[in-house]
């Protein structure tokens, strides 16, 4: 249920990824209805994780499972291998009017304000995609410029 807070005005930050303020708020919440501390930090690194394809699914099983939810909600992975009567019963009951058009415009408002967070992340997509102002800071140019001496 948090993992998109942090995309929200309420929640965001200027200087962390929309993730971590989405994990940070949930381990708050938690911490703060009794949920124990290693609870609330697998939960924390769950929606911290939830958008770095390749890591989360060799970690503790609610981190991936979290992953592995957005992956096929969003990112479509995994569909095809989905039961087609379920499909159509969840979407019934849960409708996707223009989702894919509408969680780009949720990405790009939650991280427009904060493009250096997107350095790195699947969100420098977004961004390349929907600002033309959005200049990508590159890796190898990072390293290349950097001041330690060769």
């Amino acid at each position: 249920m948090f993992h998109d807070l942090g995309l929200t005005e309420k929640y965001a930050s200027t200087d962390l990824r929309f993730e971590v303020d989405g994990a940070n708020t949930a381990a708050r919440f938690l911490t703060e209805h009794g949920v124990p501390a290693d609870a609330a930090r697998k939960v924390w690194l769950g929606i911290a994780l939830h958008t770095t394809p390749g890591v989360p699914e060799f970690l503790e099983p609610e981190t991936a499972l979290v992953s592995a939810g957005v992956e096929t909600d969003v990112l479509g992975i995994g569909y095809r291998d989905l039961d087609p009567g379920l499909v159509a019963e969840v979407t019934a009951a849960h409708p996707r009017p223009e989702f894919k058009k509408q969680i780009l415009a949720a990405f790009t408002r939650g991280v427009i304000n904060r493009p250096r967070t997107t350095f790195g992340t699947v969100n420098a997509d977004v961004l390349a995609h929907f600002d033309p102002s959005f200049v990508r800071e590159d890796f190898v140019d990072t390293i290349l410029r950097n001041e330690w001496p060769e």
